[in-house]
């Protein structure tokens, strides 16, 4: 049996006692990183041997892995926090067991976006989580552009080197939407920051961190205007340029500077 283990994200104390019971009778654990998946096997003092499974060496480790199944080992799988195979190594070895009509299941215990998205106070009847965002721009567009319309609570998770930039590129793609910022889920420095992509409050850059972002509103009729007419709009509403241009970008889930770009390139054409 292949045991996919959840372990804690961050107060060791939340150790399950089914995945302790698991990880002390199992014959080799495989982790994402050894060394710190030692940390929690000695607070629990398990002896069990441990073995590394990382995602460089997903693939040669899933061949190993599957020979223990098949000699009738029990096999456990952890990452270095939370569930193994969401954002971490796993669904090569999953699909391979799958494929070769191996036995597994799933131990409970906390994941990051579930626990980030119950601290945001967003939305929680539908979300979708969407893991790390690329390196590159062209990716990152490539994969948002599926999301943008998309009224479901959006999850990503961001090493903290990358959560300021990352918040200022959802800010450029999906316009002024609240968000919630949440790290150290769990630790002694736990913390929530809620405001909105563009103006979202200082907070120490520190800890791994989870965004969890609105979704898309509802389908707002003024969005089948053209550009122009929306804003024009707002502005026989009594608003003045700078709300008329906010309101649009709101209502289409853009950032205010396209519209403004659209704007002034209708104004300069005619």
């Amino acid at each position: 049996m292949l045991y996919i283990v959840a372990t804690p994200i961050g107060n060791l104390e939340e150790m399950t006692m089914r995945a302790i019971k698991v990880l002390k009778e199992v014959d080799v654990i495989y982790a994402e990183d050894t060394r710190h998946t030692a940390v929690l096997l000695n607070h629990y003092d398990i002896k069990t041997p441990l073995r590394s499974y990382q995602k460089f060496s997903e693939s040669r480790k899933t061949t190993e892995i599957i020979e223990c199944l098949r000699s009738g080992k029990n096999v456990a799988l952890v990452s270095d926090a939370g569930m193994p195979l969401v954002s971490d190594p796993g669904s090569v070895l999953v699909s391979k067991a799958r494929e070769e009509g191996l036995e597994y299941t799933v131990i409970s215990g906390a994941c990051a976006c579930v626990n980030a998205l119950v601290l945001s106070g967003m939305d929680t009847s539908s979300f979708c989580m969407l893991g790390f965002l690329p390196e590159k721009n062209s990716a990152r567009e490539k994969m948002l552009s599926a999301y943008r319309e998309i009224p479901c609570t959006l999850i990503f998770y961001s090493p903290p080197h990358d959560i300021l930039e990352n918040l200022e590129y959802l800010y450029s793609f999906f316009g002024e939407r609240n968000v919630s910022v949440v790290r150290e889920i769990s630790k002694i420095h736990e913390e929530v920051i809620t405001g909105k992509l563009g103006s979202v409050p200082e907070f120490t850059v520190k800890g791994e961190f989870v965004i969890v972002l609105e979704g898309a509103k509802k389908r707002n009729s003024l969005n089948e205007l053209s550009t122009e007419e929306h804003y024009k709009h707002y502005i026989d509403k009594g608003m003045d340029k700078k709300e008329a241009i906010k309101a649009v970008a709101n209502d289409l889930g853009v950032h205010k500077s396209d519209i403004y770009r659209e704007l002034l390139t209708i104004t300069q054409e005619k």
